[in-house]
Parts: structure tokens; sequence; C-alpha cells
């Protein structure tokens, strides 16, 4: 029997075809993979059983019998918790729950942006969200950032020059608390300037709060959402917080908007199961979890930033995060780290290249991201120090590991 030749009947259009999975790298820094050790697999298998049990027979409706945004109980634990902890005054009838925050992103796109749209991103940021701006055909207009998020003065000087030439962006994409990938965290005084520009240029705020939950210091400003929902779409997810493979994330938006997202999740429901799981955990966990995750998320980037400083000195600029999974570093000018990018892969060290993370790629050539939450401690160390030899291979960067002379 001859193979049939799919090839002719494939779409010329969308992305190249997908690698085989092969295992992970031994020295594993990319994706937003969380501590291993930090699942409470027990207690979620608690928490499964009795739901299963108590509400099995529910997996018999769409939608669990709830309508299609999803488990009650979830929303409301979700409405609880932005209401106790970022400030936002919302009910269980203001979320929509969603199959990760990724599907959350794509169904606000998809509600907002048309092919040769504007829309407002940082000039680093993560980088899925510039990927699917693009694959909308919308352009994506970066804003220069500090230590302390998006620079106000930029971003006016950018909303300004659009509105001249009859430009209004359809939203402005932020991560202000706990940014992806930098770690920075949006200050008050901050926040209501980006307000008042929103409200200034009439273009509403896309508020993505993945990693919020993760932040060493609860003692945050209140989220962009909580401080105006008017003119804020939130999204946000358990994959930082618990586990990413249990693809649960949501919306919080007025109704104008959730009518709209509803209308194009075409899905008949994310997992139910999940659903049930988180909200039965949580609802019950919360802060105790949390209050584990983070000091440990906090030793291993510790350990991180001694490799780093062991391992390359002053040739790397590190920006420490606040919270989350990641570590952003910068490298001398003149290195391009996407030189040696497949080579470290290839010798089993992963990490994301600083242009899969910034509107202009050229811009942030010598810059690069490294998750931290995955691997243990000791692999972080190994790992730090494959990636500066590596490094040092095609850059010539750093000269002295150590006090230890790379040309020696």
């Amino acid at each position: 029997m001859t193979d049939f030749l799919y090839q002719t009947a494939f779409s010329t259009t969308g992305p190249e075809p997908a690698q085989k999975f092969t295992g992970l790298p031994r020295y594993n820094f990319i994706y937003g993979h969380n501590d291993p050790t930090q699942v409470p697999a027990e207690d979620l298998a608690r928490s499964a059983e009795k739901v299963i049990r108590e509400y099995g027979s529910s997996l018999g409706m769409y939608h669990l019998g709830d309508g299609p945004q999803g488990y009650l109980r979830l929303r409301e634990f979700v409405a609880r918790k932005l209401t106790e902890t970022r400030g936002a005054a919302c009910e269980a009838d203001d979320v929509v729950l969603t199959s990760g925050s990724l599907q959350g992103m794509d169904l606000v796109n998809d509600t907002f942006l048309e092919p040769g749209d504007t829309a407002i991103v940082e000039e680093f940021t993560y980088g899925g969200a510039i990927g699917k701006l693009k694959k909308l055909g919308a352009n994506p207009v970066g804003v220069p950032l500090d230590e302390d998020g998006i620079r106000m003065d930029a971003l006016e000087a950018i909303l300004k020059d659009l509105s001249g030439r009859g430009i209004t962006p359809k939203f402005i994409y932020t991560i202000p608390t706990v940014h992806n990938p930098t770690g920075s965290i949006m200050p008050m005084e901050r926040r209501t300037q980006l307000l008042a520009l929103s409200e200034r240029y009439g273009v509403p705020i896309f508020e993505d709060e993945c990693y919020t939950d993760t932040a060493w210091d609860s003692d945050l400003p209140p989220s962009l959402y909580g401080l105006d929902p008017s003119r804020v779409v939130h999204v946000g997810s358990f994959s930082k917080s618990l586990a990413p493979a249990l693809r649960v994330g949501y919306i919080v938006a007025s109704w104008d908007v959730l009518s709209r997202v509803l209308a194009r999740k075409t899905d008949a429901g994310s997992p139910a199961i999940d659903q049930m799981i988180v909200a039965d955990y949580f609802g019950n966990h919360f802060e105790d979890h949390l209050a584990k995750l983070r000091p440990a998320l906090q030793r291993k980037l510790a350990v991180l930033i001694e490799a780093l400083d062991r391992e390359f000195g002053t040739a790397a600029e590190l920006f420490v995060p606040k919270g989350g999974i990641f570590l952003w570093l910068k490298l001398p000018d003149h290195v391009d780290v996407r030189t040696f990018v497949q080579s470290a892969l290839d010798q089993g060290v992963a990490f994301n290249p600083g242009p899969e993370w910034a509107c202009d790629p050229d811009a942030a050539k010598n810059y690069m991201r490294l998750c931290f939450a995955l691997p243990d401690e000791q692999t972080i160390r190994e790992g730090v120090g494959e990636l500066a030899r590596i490094c040092f291979e095609h850059t010539g960067v750093p000269e002295r590991r150590g006090n230890v002379s790379q040309g020696s």
C-alpha cells in the first residue's frame, strides 16, 4: 500500500511542523514549568476523589450544568480571591473560566482585534503574546520599560503620536504585577497614571496577572481591574500558583466584554474535573499552599543568582525578580545569544533567548530568560556552569569563571 501524500492536502498557511518531543533537556531553564516538589499531589488526589464522589454525576452535563462561564464554585473562589487580594470587587458572574490563560488571551485577542489593528505592549513581554498578535495580523507597538514597568512618559508619547496619525490602539497589554520576563511590579502611582492615559486616549487595558500569586511580598498594589473595572480586562491562571498541567485560567471583565468572549468560546467547556479539583483544593488550602511555594521558589532563585555570580561575574546584569519563576539577564552588548542557543540545546542546556521576548528582537539580542522553578538546586548550579562554558566558546563571554580566566 502506498502512503497517502498528505502534503497535497495541507493548508499552505500556518506555522512550520512541530518537532517530535524527545524528552526534556538535562539543564532545562525554559518554559513556565513549576517546582515538581511543590505540587501537593496527595491533597490533590483527595480533592479529586471528593469532588468526583460528590459531584461526579454532574459530569453528565456540559459545563457541569453551571453554564458556559464555568464551574460555579471555582468562579466564586476566583471572585473571592481577587476581592480579598487584588482589590477587585467582583462576583462569580464577572468570571469566565478558560483552558489556561493562553485560551483566555486568544479569546480576548479575538474579541478585540482584526488584521491591521494596533496593540500596545511592553518592549519586553511574554513571547506568546507577541506571537499571537502577529498571527492575527495585528501590529504590536512596544513601550520602553524601567525597573517599575512601563515608562509612562514613553507610553504617552506613543499614544499621542498614534492619535495624531488617526490610530487608536485596540488595547494596552501589560503584565503589571510580577512582569514576565523582568519580574518587576508596577507601583501604585504608575498604575493610576496608566489608567488616566487609558481614559484620555480611549484605549482599554488588557491586564495579565498570571504570576501575581507568586509575588514574594503579599502587600501588593491593587490590580488595574480593581482600580477601574470599567476599562480593564483581566486574565489570570492557576498554572504558576499550583500546576501548569492543570489547564485552568480565567477572564474577569464587564458583561459587555464577557458576552462577546463567550460567543467565541465554542469548545463546549474547559476541562471540568480540573476546575472541580482546583476549586476544592484552593478553597481550603490557598494561603497555606502559597506560604510553602513562595519560599521554595525564592531558595531556587538564590541558588541561581549565586551560580550566575560565580560563573558570569560582572559579565551578566541580573534583573532580580520580585516573584515568579523567571530571571531576566543581560550580557555585554556585543553578545548575540542567538548564535549559541541551538548549540547549547544540543549539549543539554535550554534557555529562552531574549529576542523571543521582545517587540524588536535585535534590541534584545544580548538578553536571556532563565526559568528556575523546575531544576533542583544542584542541577541549577551545574546548568549555569555549562551555560557559561558554552557562551564563552561562542562569544568570549564570560572571560573569567570564578577566579579563573577561561583564556588561560
